[in-house]
């Protein structure tokens, strides 16, 4: 199945990244310089949307052994990159304490086994003062026909999505995970599956560390 999924994911997204995604991906990452941090960086989709910043230091992690080899041939095709690739799983980052001026998640926290978890690795990872960006399909509003369709499908599509969710309340996940939401845009995805098209994308800041005495 991971197979399956690593090989038909870039067809089976070509609708919304060409609709929605390469553009908000695109503004999202306009922004970052220094040392980033890309989690579940997947086939790659994000690469050609970095800016070409000769201070611009490069980690992405993936842990899928399929998606890492179309990763990694997506990597040897650029030029003038400094990127590093990481196997290791969002809930244990291989890297040091506060390593990373800004990391970036996008459509990677419907599908982390533990949400929590992967959020405290974000924040361990992350300089003082470092931001988050992310983009993210989420749950829809509570009430709404389309949630209560997203909780009743979630089990059987978790099977056969690679353990994506439907509905994760993914914002509040990241509030309570103790960053600071600086800006947030709630948007469809255009050309998605209906139950998948409540989205996220903004940025969050790990707060400075408190002065010392």
């Amino acid at each position: 199945m991971s197979r399956i999924i690593a090989y038909c994911y870039d067809s089976f997204m070509r609708g919304p990244e060409q609709a929605c995604l390469i553009d908000w991906r695109r503004n999202l990452l306009s922004q970052v310089s220094g040392r980033v941090l890309e989690i579940g960086a997947g086939t790659g989709a994000s690469l050609p949307l970095y800016p070409k910043r000769t201070d611009l230091e490069l980690v992405l992690t993936e842990p899928d052994i399929d998606m890492m080899r179309l990763l990694e041939k997506a990597v040897a095709e650029l030029t003038d990159s400094h990127i590093t690739l990481l196997d290791c799983p969002a809930e244990s980052i291989d890297s040091e304490d506060s390593s990373f001026d800004w990391v970036f998640v996008s459509l990677v926290c419907c599908t982390v086994h533990d949400l929590p978890g992967t959020l405290a690795e974000i924040w361990r990872v992350l300089k003082p003062g470092g931001r988050l960006l992310f983009l993210e399909h989420v749950a829809a509003e509570k009430g709404t026909r389309r949630r209560r369709w997203q909780d009743r499908l979630n089990f059987i599509w978790r099977r056969i999505a690679g353990n994506c969710h439907l509905n994760r309340e993914t914002e509040a996940q990241i509030r309570r995970a103790g960053f600071e939401i600086e800006s947030i845009t709630r948007e469809s995805m255009r050309k998605a599956m209906p139950l998948a098209r409540p989205t996220i994308r903004g940025v969050a800041r790990k707060p400075l560390a408190p002065s010392e005495p």
